[in-house]
């Protein structure tokens, strides 16, 4: 016979804030993360929105901070601008916000684009017509746009890397 599983009792605002703080301990949040992961333990939705707009007052959770470190940390993986702005969008960062963090950040996108396409192209071996293909599809899908791909290429062509 098996028994049921008892649901935890909702949390009020200390519970809130505790759960919280354990969260951001391990890593920074979006406001909105910690909203989904919180929203389910939540007696009221007005306790949390006083626990997080309370957690946003002391600094404990900054979506500007969130953002900064997202992107450098995502950037430091090869992901190019347009793949980062739409996961950050998808964190809940507002566009201004995300505008803001770009040009916060040092990156050079177009040597990014290059770096990632030698790596890519030193596996895939000689390069060809075919490989082009691949290369464009893979820079694409890392979130980099037209120009930096087609500056990317012209790198990896030139035999500058390979």
């Amino acid at each position: 016979m098996q028994t049921k599983k008892q649901k935890p009792e909702p949390l009020e605002r200390s519970g809130l804030k505790h759960a919280a703080v354990d969260l951001l301990s391990r890593r920074d949040y979006s406001r909105r993360e910690l909203w989904r992961k919180l929203s389910p333990k939540a007696a009221s939705s007005d306790d949390l929105e006083y626990v997080l707009d309370e957690l946003a007052e002391n600094n404990w959770q900054s979506d500007e901070r969130f953002a900064s470190m997202f992107l450098r940390s995502r950037a430091g993986r090869g992901l190019g601008p347009l793949r980062l702005r739409q996961e950050l969008r998808e964190k809940g960062i507002s566009d201004g916000l995300i505008e803001w963090a770009f040009e916060e950040s040092e990156e050079d996108w177009y040597d990014m684009a290059v770096e990632v396409a030698r790596k890519k192209a030193q596996s895939l071996g000689s390069y060809s017509p075919e490989v082009k293909a691949k290369l464009w599809r893979f820079l694409s899908y890392r979130g980099f746009n037209s120009d930096q791909i087609q500056h990317a290429l012209d790198d990896v062509s030139s035999g500058v890397s390979c």
